[in-house]
C-alpha cells in the first residue's frame, strides 16, 4: 500500500495531474467517478492567495467526495510561500503540493513553476520552511531539470525528502522540453534506485494508455502515475488502466451513452460552480475532446460553443447522443 505520510492512496495509486484552466472540481468530479486515486487542483499563486484575489481563492474550493485531495500553490518568493501554505491548509485538504514544474514563461522566467530549476538551494530551502508551516503532508511536483545539461533529479528529490516532503512527482522532461519530445523516464529508475529515498516516486508525461502503463510500471519502477493531458476529455482512462494492470485484459471504451453522460455531469456541475455565463464558456474547451474523432460533429461543435445557456447546450448534446446512438469508437 502506497501512504504519503499516514494516508493510504492504493497499491498502485494513479493520480490527477494539476492542471491550470482544466483539473478544477467540475473537471475532477468526473476524474474522481473513473478512478482516480488522489487529485490536486490548479496551481494556486501564492501572491494571489496573499492578496485575496476571487480567482486564486475559488480555486481552494474542494467537496468531501474528492478526498484525499490535494492544494497546489506555487510562487518564488519563500515568506510568500509560507504564508500562501497557511491559508491552503486551512482550506481542508488531505496534501500541500509545491508546483516546482510549471514550464510556461510567465511562471517560469519569473522564478516559480520549473524556474526555480535553476536555483536548487533555494528550492531545499523553500520546501523546507513550508514544511515547517503546515501540519498536512507537503508533496512536490517537479520536472528532470531546467535543461538536459542540468539534470540533477536524483540529488533534487533526496535533498527535498531530508527537508520533509513526503512524496514526489517527476513529470520525466526537462523545462526547456515544454512537452515536447518523449519523456525520458529512465531518470525516475535512478531516482528509485537511491537507497536513501524511501518517499514514493510518482512518475509523469506520455502515459495515455493502458499498454504503456503497463510497460512504464514494469520497466521504470515507479510507486504510481500522474495523468494529465491524457485524461482531458477521457476521464474513463484511469479506470482503463487500472483494469489492464489488474487483468492484462482491455476495458471496452465508453460507448455514446456513457459519453453524453460524463460531458453533461461536468457542464451541470461547471454552471453551478461558476454560474450559468462563465461555467459555459469555460466548458466550451472540452467538446472536442469528449467526442474526438466522431465523424461530421464539427457542426455540433460549432453550435455549442456559441449558444449561451445550458438548456441549449443541453439540447445539443440530447441531438448529439440520437444522431450518433450506434457509433463505435
Amino acid at each position: 500500500m502506497v501512504k504519503i505520510g499516514n494516508l493510504e492512496i492504493g497499491e498502485f495509486p494513479l493520480l490527477l495531474a494539476p492542471m491550470e484552466d482544466v483539473s478544477d472540481p467540475p473537471f475532477r468530479a468526473v476524474c474522481k467517478e473513473n478512478g482516480a486515486d488522489l487529485m490536486y487542483t490548479e496551481f494556486i499563486s501564492s501572491e494571489g492567495l496573499i492578496r485575496d484575489a476571487a480567482k486564486s481563492v475559488q480555486k481552494l474550493d474542494i467537496f468531501e467526495y474528492e478526498r484525499p485531495i490535494g492544494i497546489q500553490i506555487f510562487g518564488n518568493d519563500i515568506e510568500s510561500m509560507r504564508e500562501a501554505a497557511a491559508i491552503a491548509e486551512a482550506a481542508g485538504p488531505d496534501i500541500l503540493d509545491i508546483n516546482y514544474g510549471c514550464p510556461v514563461h510567465k511562471v517560469a522566467c519569473k522564478g516559480a513553476g520549473a524556474g526555480i530549476l535553476l536555483d536548487i538551494d533555494k528550492m531545499v530551502s523553500m520546501t523546507a520552511e513550508i514544511v515547517k508551516a503546515v501540519k498536512i503532508p507537503v508533496t512536490v511536483k517537479t520536472r528532470l531539470g531546467w535543461s538536459h545539461d542540468t539534470i540533477r533529479i536524483v540529488e533534487v528529490a533526496e535533498r527535498l525528502q531530508d527537508v520533509g516532503i513526503q512524496a514526489i512527482s517527476i513529470h520525466a522532461r526537462t523545462r526547456q522540453q515544454m512537452y515536447k519530445g518523449e519523456a525520458d523516464w529512465s531518470y525516475l529508475n535512478q531516482v528509485k534506485a537511491n537507497p536513501r529515498l524511501h518517499i514514493p516516486v510518482f512518475g509523469n508525461g506520455d502515459i495515455d494508455s493502458p499498454e504503456k502503463a503497463l510497460e512504464y510500471k514494469q520497466k521504470y519502477d515507479v510507486d504510481g502515475m500522474m495523468i494529465g493531458r491524457a485524461s482531458i476529455g477521457y476521464p474513463w482512462i484511469f479506470n482503463e488502466i487500472k483494469h489492464y494492470l489488474a487483468t492484462g485484459e482491455k476495458l471496452a471504451g465508453p460507448d455514446m451513452e456513457d459519453r453524453i453522460r460524463v460531458t453533461k455531469k461536468h457542464l451541470e456541475f461547471s454552471v453551478k460552480w461558476k454560474g450559468e455565463k462563465l461555467g459555459i464558456l469555460e466548458m466550451r474547451r472540452h467538446y472536442t475532446n469528449y467526442f474526438r474523432g466522431m465523424p461530421n460533429f464539427k457542426p455540433y461543435r460549432t453550435q455549442m460553443v456559441t449558444v449561451e445557456s445550458l438548456a441549449e447546450v443541453m439540447g445539443i448534446l440530447d441531438e448529439v447522443g440520437s444522431v450518433y446512438a450506434d457509433y463505435q469508437f
